[in-house]
């Protein structure tokens, strides 16, 4: 059997399932069905099975919560000025620890 073949095996067994198939068999397909955009209420292992059926549940809602992060940006330029102002600001304010100057 040449790879080709293997593969469209692999890709027919994605989207179908048999009422024979272990979690184990289902999971390791799982990362493929959720790739492909397959319905994944079509599969005939999640009928029957309630701890696959309660995990693709929990994956679908971390995905569609995942969809709903905001980007994370830099703050603007003004805000770094203002932080560097305001240190600036405090360390001529802080003095000399000592009143006298080192003199040689």
């Amino acid at each position: 059997m040449n790879a080709g073949s293997k593969n469209s095996e692999s890709m027919k067994t994605i989207g179908q399932s048999t009422n024979s198939m272990t979690c184990a068999d289902f999971q390791d397909q799982l990362p493929e069905l959720f790739e492909s955009g397959a319905d994944l209420n079509e599969q005939e292992h999640l009928k029957t099975c309630e701890q696959c059926s309660a995990l693709v549940s929990d994956l679908e809602y971390i995905a569609q919560q995942a969809k709903l992060l905001l980007p994370i940006h830099d703050p603007s330029p003004a805000v770094w000025e203002n932080i560097q102002t305001s240190l600036s600001g405090d360390k001529q304010n802080s003095g000399p620890t000592s009143s006298t100057s080192p003199t040689k």
